[in-house]
């Protein structure tokens, strides 16, 4: 029996859907935009040799057009294409739910006004609930800058500092001393409670650390409350079936903790990395092993920072071929996004974007898997290959891959 590693490349986008329009992020490329910023300022070419040789340069100059300011290496063994998006947001449970076979078909609600995002009623409903007597915030922000600007008056106040973006979210920054790490999982545990009713997709703990703004930073304890996925997801009929689901990251928060057998925390990329080849030693077969690289995401896409974003494929690419090394004949593994986040792109919001969908087997050609319709491919895939109840969404790639 066979076992699966997936790696979602959070935020990795390679080219705008074709509903993108309605989202305002027509020309968005994660891709192709951040390596042509990368080599504006560093002079050179992204160099991904593995990632090439797996077909992700050619998956995304076929989803786009474009050229990509990366090193040329011809794809020679593995199958590539791309897929677009059909939930309604393009927003992380969305596409994490959707690549496992089960999409976002209705709309989730959202603090739509930049400033006093959230209600009179709502923010004393959530003082009552929680006893604090006010809050921080009110507006969308990005989460580094609202701890700079709001982190002192938070340690002096006790107030917790309370935020969202584009996207179906309720994020709520507080210290982790002196507001308390318990005290925030606490709020941020009612606070979810207060917003079932209203169809907010995520309320987001963020701990941060730090006496002074300049030496303010986020710590690796985030957690993430989120709503179950509205249908049965292929993690669970594979747990279900007595195989197991090994989450990495944050993989457990996005789907509540549904169809997850065992679940590994792990901060920055080199110990995401780690904590999934660890398990690809010990994982027995039937399994999958689910990581999601919230780094390139969390830390490059929304900071807007093209060369960090490049500078960590670089890093990601080196480790893929221990990845490689660690195959057995019966793993696939699956490389793929849950949106864009283009770093050169106005604002500090995802990006509605193809995803790459990259597969690899000891045995596989180069094969190219074209255009997909819908994240949930991978799902149906996954399906497929533990032998289960066909999904409802998704169409299997699985026979194309010679598996």
């Amino acid at each position: 029996m066979s076992r699966a590693i997936i790696l979602v490349i959070d935020g990795f986008g390679l080219g705008h859907a074709p509903d993108a329009e309605a989202f305002g992020d027509v020309n968005a490329n994660t891709f192709a935009n951040l390596a042509e910023k990368f080599q504006e300022i560093k002079g050179r070419p992204l160099k991904l040799p593995h990632l090439s040789k797996l077909g992700l340069v050619k998956a995304c100059q076929q989803a786009s057009g474009r050229t990509l300011c990366v090193e040329p290496v011809k794809p020679t063994k593995g199958a590539y294409g791309y897929a677009a998006e059909i939930s309604t947001g393009k927003d992380t449970p969305s596409g994490h739910w959707e690549m496992a076979g089960v999409p976002v078909l209705f709309d989730w609600t959202y603090f739509t006004d930049k400033k006093n995002s959230f209600s009179a009623e709502l923010m004393a409903q959530i003082n009552q609930a929680t006893g604090y007597a006010d809050m921080l915030g009110n507006c969308h922000a990005s989460g580094t800058d609202i701890i700079a600007n709001l982190g002192e008056q938070h340690i002096k106040t006790g107030l917790p500092i309370c935020y969202t973006s584009g996207d179906s979210v309720f994020q709520v920054a507080a210290h982790e001393q002196h507001f308390g790490l318990d005290n925030l999982y606490k709020y941020c545990q009612q606070v979810r409670v207060i917003l079932d009713p209203l169809n907010i997709g995520r309320v987001i703990a963020r701990p941060f650390i730090g006496e002074i703004p300049a030496d303010f930073e986020r710590t690796g304890n985030r957690r993430d409350y989120s709503v179950l996925p509205p249908a049965t997801t292929v993690l669970e009929k594979l747990t279900q079936a007595d195989g197991t689901v090994i989450s990495v990251g944050k993989i457990a928060d996005i789907f509540a903790h549904q169809g997850i057998s065992i679940k590994t925390k792990a901060t920055g990329l080199p110990a995401l990395l780690d904590a999934t080849l660890a398990h690809m030693k010990t994982a027995a077969d039937k399994s999958i092993i689910f990581t999601n690289l919230v780094n390139f995401d969390q830390d490059f896409g929304h900071r807007r920072d093209p060369v960090g974003f490049g500078e960590a494929l670089e890093y990601f690419d080196e480790r893929l071929a221990e990845f490689l090394d660690q195959m057995a004949d019966d793993d696939l593994l699956l490389l793929t996004a849950d949106h864009g986040c283009d770093p050169t792109w106005p604002g500090n919001d995802h990006t509605r974007e193809f995803v790459p969908v990259i597969a690899y087997h000891n045995h596989i050609d180069s094969i190219n898997l074209g255009q997909r319709n819908s994240f949930a491919d991978l799902g149906q895939t996954l399906a497929s290959l533990f032998t289960l109840d066909a999904m409802d969404y998704g169409q299997s790639f699985l026979d194309e891959l010679k598996f």
